[in-house]
């Protein structure tokens, strides 16, 4: 049973090693034995958290998320693939994001923005959860989010276009930079062709998807 799962220390929180052709209720079961005997080792804590040794649908992440919150205090800030070579871009351009925030009184927000919930700000926005359909998210500086955007964002809503939005996974329903709104279709296809954590910046008349890999 105790190769099914492997719950240890990562740079920025857990990974969770998952055995890769075990049954998933089984996996569920021994997610649930480990996490209760151990929440109280864990308390509160903030935690980044990822997964290794399988691939997992969006319905098994959400799966094992829904254990956590039950049988811990854990709150997890983000999803992280151990794998992604952008990684450590990403966290360079959320730490300068961070930095800009709160030299210029910029936003921070922590958890998860679901449907119909707005969140706006004078500077940069940056989100420590998903942006759910249905949500959005305004700044007048860039938006980091630390998570999954499947609402809506606007950065820039004065006109800069020198700033961005940012997200460990991007699929926006509605997204522009400076004024630009980009072509929802256009893209989809390019999120679909770039892996990892992406950026979407203004270019001439155009919103352009790119990937945070050196």
């Amino acid at each position: 049973m105790d190769r099914l799962v492997t719950i240890r220390s990562s740079r920025y929180g857990l990974d969770i090693g998952l055995a890769p052709d075990a049954d998933m209720e089984q996996i569920y079961e021994e997610l649930h034995r480990k996490f209760q005997a151990s929440a109280r080792f864990f308390g509160k804590a903030g935690m980044a958290l990822s997964f290794s040794g399988r691939t997992l649908s969006r319905g098994e992440e959400e799966k094992i998320l829904s254990i956590i919150r039950e049988d811990t205090d854990i709150d997890i800030l983000c999803l992280i693939q151990r794998e992604n070579q952008g990684e450590e871009k990403y966290r360079s351009i959320v730490r300068q994001a961070s930095e800009e925030a709160e030299k210029h009184g910029g936003l921070f927000y922590r958890g998860t923005l679901g449907k119909r919930q707005v969140l706006e700000s004078e500077s940069d926005i940056v989100v420590l959860g998903d942006v759910e359909p249905g949500a959005e998210v305004r700044a007048k500086g860039s938006i980091v989010i630390m998570g999954s955007l499947y609402g809506s964002a606007h950065a820039g809503t004065e006109g800069n276009r020198d700033t961005f939005v940012a997200a460990l996974f991007l699929q926006p329903g509605e997204l522009s930079v400076g004024g630009i709104r980009a072509n929802r279709h256009i893209i989809y296809q390019q999120s679909l062709s770039i892996q990892g954590p992406k950026i979407a910046v203004a270019d001439g008349n155009r919103i352009y998807l790119d990937p945070l890999v050196d």
